[in-house]
């Protein structure tokens, strides 16, 4: 790592400043899209990728790009994947037809859980371990729990092409998971486990596919 444990937590205490009060409507949209996933109809998809674009963007241009580029240089290049993965976000969810499919399975009920990590459990436990405000990384605009998030919200859609929206997040995962090991981030390990969990639900589904069309 090119910077200290005390460097990576004062910038999220500056970036978590300047970006007041903009995280404080990241949570109500955030049980906004929990309860869109939960119904599933209408625009219901269109508007949980658009307000995740939206975060996605800001976590890109705002934290990476402004703030976490001061102290590591690679962050200009999560930065630049942070901004796509949000416009595709956005293009999808106004060109394309993605539908969300909540049941009463254990994908559902892994895709909740993982969504409720991200967006209440995940500051909870970095409470826990001494990250308080304002050197807390907060949903909607810090990486790892909105990665989550989103990585919970895609476990339940499905349309063409909506598995090329799961690529950066996977390479999120492995980035953003070194903080657990290497910073002292216990929270972030929720982030590994659902990168995990929602990779090998993406191969299941593949080895689903298959299988029926060879059936």
């Amino acid at each position: 790592m090119p910077f200290s444990r005390e460097e990576f937590f004062a910038i999220f205490a500056a970036w978590n400043t300047a970006a007041w009060p903009y995280w404080l409507l990241a949570y109500p949209a955030g049980l906004i899209m929990l309860v869109l996933c939960l119904r599933g109809t209408g625009r219901a998809p269109r508007v949980v990728l658009a307000l995740l674009g939206v975060m996605w963007i800001v976590c890109g241009a705002g934290y990476q790009w402004a703030y976490f580029a001061q102290i590591n240089p690679a962050a200009r290049g999560f930065a630049l994947g942070f901004v796509l993965e949000g416009a595709l976000l956005i293009a999808f969810a106004i060109t394309t037809d993605v539908r969300i499919s909540a049941r009463c399975d254990l994908r559902t009920a892994l895709a909740l859980v993982i969504m409720v990590y991200g967006l209440v459990l995940y500051p909870l436990v970095g409470w826990a371990f001494g990250h308080s405000y304002p050197e807390m990384p907060i949903f909607g605009i810090a990486p790892c729990p909105t990665v989550i998030f989103t990585l919970g919200a895609l476990m339940l859609m499905s349309g063409r092409g909506v598995g090329c929206l799961l690529v950066v997040p996977f390479l999120w995962g492995g980035v953003g998971g070194s903080a657990a090991l290497l910073l002292g981030v216990p929270q972030d390990y929720g982030l590994i486990a659902a990168t995990v969990i929602a990779a090998a639900l993406m191969l299941s589904r593949s080895f689903g596919r298959r299988s029926a069309d060879h059936a």
